[in-house]
């Protein structure tokens, strides 16, 4: 299946270098852009795409307003595009209103092009996605709302893991992507992918937010540690 994106920014040569990037990819296709929040809702109805890659900050209507426009309006239809916010600017309050305005992701421009793509294919396939960054942030703001892990109806066997799997717990869940990993551990990222995935399945979690929750729910790692 073609993966069908609309670029929204104010900035065109931003547009045109994200156009560059995603359209290298087989299974991708740019079908519109627009430079403000007004235009990314009116071509979001006339164009249905599946992933809207959203800027936070525009003139007129906001990234943050026209998600919560876009994911409104598109409720009750069968067709509902994901909104992948883009910015440059790593700030709660713009991660909080994105995730509660309906966002399926937050990423900072600066992530690289494969990261980004590989963004954009897990948003369109239903899933979210927070930067690694971004993740420990929001976090260490809310870790003192989670549930202590005695109240967890399975908790968590974290005795399945080897030590190496600990580790590599312990660093995702301090905001580490695979490449900063592999970097401190002195292994090719190939390996912490496979490390990665292992804890995933050990565990039972779907993804790397929920292996984060978990290790500040067990107490693994406590808000406000740093790599």
């Amino acid at each position: 299946m073609t993966i069908r994106v609309l670029l929204v920014d104010d900035q065109p040569l931003l547009r045109t270098g994200f156009r560059l990037i995603l359209e290298a990819e087989p299974d991708i296709t740019v079908v519109g852009q627009a430079g403000d929040g007004k235009g990314a809702q009116e071509q979001t109805r006339a164009l249905l795409p599946d992933v809207v890659l959203m800027d936070i900050r525009m003139p007129g209507v906001d990234g943050i307003e026209a998600t919560r426009r876009i994911v409104r309006e598109a409720a009750p239809s069968a067709h509902v595009p994901k909104v992948l916010v883009l910015t440059t600017f790593d700030l709660d309050e713009y991660i909080v209103e994105a995730l509660r305005s309906g966002a399926s992701g937050f990423l900072l421009k600066d992530v690289p092009p494969d990261e980004l793509v590989q963004a954009i294919r897990v948003v369109a396939a239903g899933d979210a996605i927070v930067a690694p960054s971004v993740t420990r942030r929001l976090l260490d703001r809310f870790a003192t709302r989670l549930p202590p892990a005695h109240e967890q109806a399975t908790p968590a066997r974290l005795d399945r893991l080897t030590e190496r799997e600990l580790e590599v717990l312990r660093l995702i869940a301090k905001g580490m992507s695979n490449a900063e990993i592999a970097a401190k551990l002195v292994v090719s990222e190939t390996t912490v992918k496979t490390h990665v995935g292992n804890v995933l399945t050990k565990l039972g979690l779907r993804d790397r937010v929920q292996a984060v929750v978990l290790a500040y729910e067990t107490g693994l790692i406590t808000p406000g540690a740093m790599p």
